[in-house]
C-alpha cells in the first residue's frame, strides 16, 4: 500500500463511487479487480498482506461515496435530523419526520453491532479474490430471487407500502418518504439487517438492502431510497473507526493519493445516485443479478485455473 500511485488512487476512487451505490459490491471489485489485473496493481492492492493500508484506504473513499450520498439526500437528512430532535424533546413519534428517524435509527442497529463484532474475522478469513468471485456470484442470485420472488404472487409484496401518496403537490421525495414510514420498525430493522450479509466481500450492501426492501412491498424506487439512506450512517460510522488508522506515520507517503481517489469516489458517487434514482423509477434489479453472477463465475474460474 506504501506504493499506492495516484492514478491507482483515482481508478480505485472511481470504482467505488460506482460500485458502492450499484447493487454489485464495492468490496468483491476491490478485491477482485487488482487480481484479474494482475502485477504491481495486485500487489498495491492487497488488503491481506501484512502491514497494508489499503482497506483503511477504501474506507476513506466510502466515506467521500457517503459524502456525496449526504449532498443528494440534503434534504431528507434536514427533515430526519429535525424529526429527531422533534421526537426527543416532545417524547413522541407522530410526525412523518419523527417517524422516517427512528426508523433509520432502529434499521441500522443490527448491522453496526454485527459490523463491530464480525468485519475483521471474515475479512481477513474472506477478503480473497475467490471468495469474493463466489460471493459475487451469489449476490446475484439473491438480487435475481428478489425479482423471482416478488413477480412470482407469492404475497410477500404489500400493496400498502407502494401505493402512491395521493396528495396534489407533494415532493416525490418526500412522497417515498411517506411510503418508506408505512414500514414497521420491525420491517425496517429485518431490512437493515441485511446489509449484515454486505460484510461478506461480494454481497452488495445496496443489493441485499434494495432485494429485502422489495420482498418486503417496496417499489424498486423505495427500496433504492431507502437503501441509500441506511447505508449513510453505516458508512460515516465504519469511516469513524478506520480512517484514523491513514494519519499514522508509516501511512503518510499515501494520503496525497487517497485524497485524489476520494474525490474521484465522491464525483462517481453523486453522479451515480442521480443515475439510480432515476433508473430504479421504472427498471428492476435483473441486469445486475445477470452481470454479477456472470462476473462472479468468470473471475472464480479464471483465478483457479
Amino acid at each position: 500500500m506504501s506504493t499506492l500511485t495516484y492514478p491507482e488512487a483515482i481508478g480505485v476512487g472511481l470504482l467505488q463511487g460506482v460500485t458502492e451505490l450499484f447493487p454489485v459490491s464495492s468490496l468483491g471489485h476491490s478485491i477482485l479487480l487488482p487480481a484479474v489485473i494482475g502485477g504491481k496493481i495486485q500487489q498495491d492492492l492487497d488488503m491481506t498482506a501484512d502491514g497494508s493500508s489499503y482497506l483503511a484506504a477504501l474506507v476513506a473513499l466510502h466515506l467521500a461515496t457517503a459524502l456525496a450520498l449526504v449532498v443528494f439526500f440534503w434534504r431528507d437528512w434536514v427533515r430526519v435530523v429535525s424529526g429527531l430532535i422533534s421526537s426527543a424533546r416532545h417524547r413522541r413519534v407522530q410526525t412523518r419526520d419523527e417517524r422516517l428517524a427512528w426508523l433509520l435509527i432502529i434499521s441500522t442497529i443490527p448491522v453496526g453491532v454485527a459490523g463491530l463484532a464480525l468485519e475483521k474475522a471474515l475479512r481477513h478469513a474472506l477478503g480473497k479474490p475467490v471468495p469474493a468471485a463466489v460471493f459475487l456470484a451469489l449476490n446475484g442470485l439473491v438480487l435475481l430471487g428478489a425479482e423471482r420472488l416478488k413477480r412470482g404472487g407469492t404475497g410477500r409484496r404489500r400493496a400498502g407500502h407502494a401505493a402512491p401518496i395521493d396528495e396534489p403537490g407533494l415532493d416525490p421525495a418526500i412522497a417515498s418518504d411517506a411510503r418508506l414510514t408505512k414500514l414497521s420498525f420491525g420491517q425496517g430493522a429485518l431490512i437493515g439487517a441485511a446489509q449484515i450479509l454486505a460484510l461478506f466481500p461480494g454481497i452488495s450492501r445496496s443489493g441485499v438492502t434494495m432485494s429485502a426492501g422489495i420482498l418486503r412491498g417496496l417499489h424498486h424506487e423505495d427500496a433504492a431510497r431507502f437503501s441509500f439512506l441506511l447505508a449513510t450512517p453505516v458508512i460515516l460510522a465504519a469511516s469513524v473507526l478506520k480512517v484514523p488508522e491513514l494519519f499514522k506515520p508509516e501511512n503518510s507517503a499515501v494520503l496525497g493519493p487517497v485524497a485524489a481517489g476520494s474525490v474521484a469516489a465522491f464525483v462517481a458517487g453523486y453522479i451515480s445516485v442521480r443515475f439510480l434514482t432515476k433508473y430504479f423509477e421504472t427498471r428492476s434489479l435483473t441486469p445486475f443479478a445477470v452481470y454479477c453472477f456472470l462476473a462472479g463465475v468468470g473471475s472464480a474460474l479464471y483465478l483457479s485455473i
